[in-house]
């Protein structure tokens, strides 16, 4: 029986994420091009790594189809210059998609068949709107298996608010008023820049450089939040600022062994301890992370008290609110999401994933008193991921206050 292999998180980077349609920055970008121009930003800095021991490449996209289809795993690799001996493959689980990819070669590694694996996703919602061009089954209607708002994730929002009447609007304009500004803070700390690829960008003006996200709204106020259209229900709760928007974006991930990490001398930034991924009611999708979680924690014996930094995909505030209820946690709490989240910086679907561990690693190295973290997200069609990590520069002090 082949013997277990500890994972490690080595590094991870991402394009900067831009608003889609005609007015975003990378209408005139392919999807391909994203995710390969963070492949070689993260291979760049990682000189050490040899790319002919890269045993596989995930890469996850929602839509895959056009400059996003044709086995993206495989075409990013060979359009980034690694060897054609190197493999790849493309991964669908919608919101987290990238979180997938990181699993599913975590557990190829964690087996033996790999060294070395790069994971990460990209979606081009300009390009590709979520679900454009697909044929649901007619049976999920005609056999009242799902009812029909279960495929708009907006109308899923709205009913987490009615199933739980004390999750407000106003708690989730307070939220999303947060995470705006906490986003802010982090980009005027230097806190995400370190991360981001810069990528060149073609518009009617000329040529330009993306080097941040697209989507920030730091002069947000609760005022404004509240006077927002609801264009899911008329009087209802979710709108366009207490959400995440439609964007563009991509993301990888560098993984290993521990001991492969060890041989090339490669630093790791998180440890994996473990991971799960659960279903739900479609039309509740938002509730997944609790399950997942709950079975993230009991795959590795810990509780919820033993998790120091939460990174939550805010793909509606009403989404994270529910999992902070479920769990006990204040919705400020300074442990989740302190450099802010999707509603701030955009969540480009199958590419989120690895945007919260690339900001709960940098996070680590700056808590050496947090031994956990928890990066954990919704998906479509009512399903929860949920990965749990280990400081590698933990050092059982306390911080000091």
């Amino acid at each position: 029986m082949a013997e277990r292999h500890e994972v490690v998180f080595v590094d991870g980077v991402r394009t900067p994420f831009g608003r889609a349609g005609e007015k975003g920055m990378y209408w005139n970008t392919r999807a391909d091009d994203l995710v390969v121009k963070a492949m070689v930003g993260l291979l760049e800095r990682n000189p050490d790594v040899p790319h002919d021991r890269i045993d596989e490449v995930a890469i996850a996209a929602t839509t895959q189809q056009g400059d996003q289809g044709l086995t993206l795993g495989r075409t990013a690799a060979l359009l980034a210059g690694l060897p054609k001996s190197v493999p790849g493959f493309a991964i669908d689980r919608m919101c987290a998609g990238a979180m997938t990819s990181v699993t599913t070669l975590a557990g190829g590694i964690a087996f033996g068949a790999y060294d070395l694996a790069l994971a990460g996703g990209v979606e081009h919602m300009g390009r590709h709107p979520m679900g454009f061009g697909a044929d649901p089954n007619p049976r999920f209607l005609s056999e009242k298996l799902v009812s029909g708002e279960a495929l708009n994730m907006g109308s899923t929002a709205e009913r987490i608010h009615d199933r739980f009447p004390q999750l407000t609007k106003e708690r989730s304009d307070r939220f999303a008023l947060a995470s705006q500004q906490k986003a802010a803070a982090a980009y005027d700390n230097g806190k995400l820049q370190p991360d981001l690829i810069p990528v060149s960008v073609r518009s009617e003006s000329g040529w330009g450089l993306a080097t941040r996200d697209e989507a920030l709204r730091p002069e947000t106020t609760l005022e404004g939040l509240a006077g927002l259209k609801t264009p899911f229900r008329p009087h209802g709760r979710v709108t366009a600022g207490n959400a995440s928007g439609l964007n563009d974006g991509a993301t990888i991930s560098l993984l290993a062994s521990e001991s492969a990490a060890r041989e090339l001398g490669l630093t790791a930034k998180m440890k994996l301890v473990s991971f799960a991924f659960a279903g739900v009611e479609p039309e509740i999708m938002g509730i997944g992370p609790v399950p997942s979680t709950e079975k993230a924690l009991k795959k590795a014996g810990l509780s919820i008290t033993d998790i120091g930094l939460f990174e939550l995909n805010e793909a509606f505030a009403v989404q994270v609110l529910s999992f902070l209820d479920h769990f006990g946690i204040a919705d400020d709490d300074p442990r989740v999401n302190q450099w802010g989240g999707a509603i701030a910086m955009g969540h480009p679907l199958a590419s989120s994933g690895v945007r919260l561990m690339i900001q709960l690693a940098a996070q680590f190295k700056e808590r050496p008193d947090v031994r956990y973290g928890l990066t954990a997200m919704c998906v479509g069609l009512g399903q929860g991921g949920s990965v749990i990590w280990e400081n590698p520069y933990f050092d059982g002090k306390k911080k000091k206050k």
